[in-house]
Order: structure tokens, then C-alpha cells, then sequence
């Protein structure tokens, strides 16, 4: 019998990878849901052949261009995902909208499913105490499939006692060991090791990246939160270490491709992976070089914010609202590169940054108005009529 699949974000980089995983076990999935923002091409594309029981296009204009293109057809092309009316639960939900849009359609999709597969770091920085909630009431199980949380998800489950520190690895990004005067847009989402969109490489560059994904693995494993930290490890082959107090260590590592936890977290690791690359990689891990290197604060001024995000309760919603705004500001070529953490540092420094980071938001409306703030705040500061 096929499962049934719901991708959320189905154009991005993590929905093409899952979309690319089901074309090779076509017999095993039914894909029921899929959802975008507005990319016409790629979602006409995927409407024809995917032929989902429902579509969901955030972006009013190219809903209605999309809804109009495929009006004599039987799939339900909807706007808001409150619009669904499923008659059974769907067996596995990813979410991989990037940013705070992701927040919302993650926590609605809790009730229809039992299992989520989470690339959306931001649903769990900004709205944890909401998603905490609705698992609970619904008995739904959440994997973390970013490389490096999927890694320590499986290596605190095979061991997890007697430890003395955990580290999440970071590539160092596209600038590790480089004086870089005038960053261009080119250079920053170039990423030395992963296959990313412009966003999340960006955010590597800057490793605000890292900072956020720290939040969230000391979310999601916070019986060991205070153990956590970040070290770099520019081969980007070792994901997650843990070392233990007899003095021995574990590490989990694999190819730099979001397909591999992916493959593994919706199979539950019974899978062969060869099978899922176009070409069978040979390499031996063993006879590489593994690099690891403590974070240069002179390199990446944004380490700073791994203290400060967990400063108030929503110092998270915050960061990664103004953080968000930056970055498309940058690739607008609104702004500078270096620019971003200037500006972020001086949104925590805000006279009214403490009145809203304070706040202890109840529902997903009261995180956006603090979200809302921090956008706003930052448009103030670069001066953007």
C-alpha cells in the first residue's frame, strides 16, 4: 500500500530533493499535497506530473494564474492551507518553506499527520511552545532532518548517558580562511561543500546560519541543551560528535547531501542509498581529510548572537526576522555583505528591542507582531523610503 506524502515547500531546494527521492520509489508514495509561493513554471510542471489531490500557492497573483491554467482539471488548487479538507491523515509530512512563512503550515499540518519531517529551522526557533503542544495533543512524531540534527537525533539514541560535550559541525562557508573587502551576491551563495538555495547560503556565509541551528538543537535535545556547541569542520563529512566522560567519542558522517538524511529519515534508515544517487560514489570517507577548527570570532562576528538569541524568550523571533529582511535586502543589493551583522547588532541594541523580545507570545498572531517589529525596525535603520 503507498504512503501518502505532503511536501511543504515543494519548490525549494528541499521539496526538489524529496520530489527526486519519490521518482525513485514512485510504487511507495502517493503525493497528495504539495505546496509553494510562486514559481508558475515549476509548479505547472509539478501539478502535471505529480497530479497531487490538492496544490496550495501562497501567492494570490499566481494562484489565480495557476487555478485558471488548470481549470478544467481535477486537482484542487487552493490559496491557504486552512483550505484542505482531507478525508485521512496524510503518513508523512515535510516541511521545507524557508523562514517564518513556514511556522504556520507546519503547525496546521500537526493534526493531519503522524509524522513531520522539519527543514524548517525556524518553526521550531520562533514557535516551539506552539508545535510542543500540538505533538503532544495529536501523538505526532517530528524528525529533524537538517544533516546535523538528524545526525545527533541518532547518535544520542544509541548512546545517550555519561556525556561530556556535543558538536554540530559548520563548512566555514564560502569565506572560511579568506579577507574578504567587498562580498558580491555571486560569492556568497557559493557554497564550497552543499547544494543550497540563495537564502540558507547566505546565512551560511554569514554563519547565522549555525546560530540559528544551535537554537534549535538545544530545542529539540534539551535534556543535554547546555552541552551543545559548534565547531568547524570544513570537509563538511563529520555532521554531529559527541564525546563521553570514559574519554572515547562517537561521530556520524556522510556525502555533504541533504538527500541522505532526507532518504533515511522517511525510510527509517532502511534504505540504499546508492540506489537514489545518478552515480554510485565510491570514495572512501576514510582516506580524506578531517579538519576541525574552533570558530574565529574576528572571521564571524555573528557568534555573538549564540548567547544573545537565547537572551530573552523571543529573542529568536527577532534575530531571525531582522536576519531575514538583511538578507533579501542583499540580494536586492540593497545592502553590503557585511552590512547584515551590522545591522542585526544594532537591532538587539534597539531602545525598544527588550519591550518585545520580553514577550512570551501565546499564538502564532503574537509572534508576528513581533516578527513584524524587527522587519519594520530594520527597513527604519537602513532607511528604505
Amino acid at each position: 500500500m503507498k504512503r501518502s506524502l505532503c511536501i511543504l515547500g515543494s519548490t525549494g531546494s528541499i521539496g526538489k530533493s524529496s520530489l527526486y527521492l519519490i521518482n525513485k520509489y514512485k510504487s511507495l508514495f502517493d503525493v497528495q499535497i504539495l505546496m509553494a509561493n510562486s514559481n508558475f513554471k515549476l509548479i505547472c510542471e509539478q501539478i502535471k506530473k505529480y497530479k497531487p489531490e490538492y496544490y496550495i500557492i501562497n501567492d494570490y497573483n499566481i494562484y489565480l494564474q495557476v487555478k485558471d491554467k488548470f481549470k478544467n482539471n481535477k486537482i484542487k488548487i487552493i490559496n491557504t492551507i486552512t483550505e484542505l479538507k482531507l478525508r485521512k491523515k496524510i503518513d508523512i509530512v515535510i516541511s521545507s518553506i524557508t523562514g517564518i512563512a513556514g511556522l504556520k503550515p507546519t503547525l496546521y499540518m500537526i493534526k493531519f499527520t503522524k509524522k513531520i519531517l522539519l527543514a524548517n529551522k525556524e518553526s521550531i526557533i520562533c514557535g516551539w511552545k506552539l508545535i510542543e503542544k500540538e505533538l503532544k495533543k495529536n501523538k505526532t512524531k517530528i524528525v529533524p532532518i537538517d544533516s546535523e540534527h538528524y545526525s545527533l537525533k541518532i547518535l544520542l539514541e544509541n548512546n545517550p548517558e555519561d556525556i561530556e560535550k556535543i558538536y554540530i559541525t559548520a563548512s566555514g562557508g564560502p569565506f572560511l580562511n579568506k579577507k574578504i573587502k567587498k562580498v558580491s551576491i555571486k560569492d556568497a551563495i557559493k557554497h564550497p561543500r552543499w547544494t543550497m538555495g540563495k537564502k540558507i547560503s547566505v546565512d551560511s556565509a554569514t554563519m547565522i546560519n549555525k546560530v540559528l541551528e544551535l537554537q534549535e538543537a538545544r530545542i529539540l535535545f534539551s535534556n543535554v541543551k547546555n552541552k551543545i556547541d559548534i565547531i568547524i569542520h570544513p570537509e563538511s563529512l563529520v555532521h554531529a560528535i559527541i564525546l563521553y566522560k570514559n574519554g572515547l567519542s562517537n561521530m556520524l558522517y556522510h556525502q555533504p547531501d541533504m538527500k541522505i538524511p532526507l532518504a533515511n529519515a522517511v525510510f527509517n534508515r532502511r534504505v540504499v542509498i546508492n540506489k537514489i544517487f545518478k552515480k554510485k560514489n565510491k570514495k572512501n570517507f576514510i582516506e580524506g581529510k578531517f579538519n576541525f577548527l574552533k570558530i574565529n570570532k574576528y572571521n564571524f562576528p555573528s557568534i555573538k548572537f549564540m548567547k544573545l538569541i537565547d537572551e530573552y524568550p523571543s529573542s529568536p523571533i527577532i534575530l531571525n526576522a531582522g536576519n531575514e529582511i538583511l538578507v533579501d535586502l542583499f540580494l536586492k543589493k540593497v545592502i553590503q555583505f557585511k552590512s547584515i551583522i551590522a545591522y542585526l547588532s544594532s537591532l538587539l541594541r534597539d531602545k525598544n528591542y527588550k519591550k518585545y523580545a520580553i514577550k512570551k507570545p501565546q499564538n502564532i498572531k503574537e509572534i508576528l507582531i513581533i516578527d513584524n517589529w524587527a522587519r519594520k525596525k530594520i527597513i527604519e535603520k537602513v532607511n528604505i523610503k
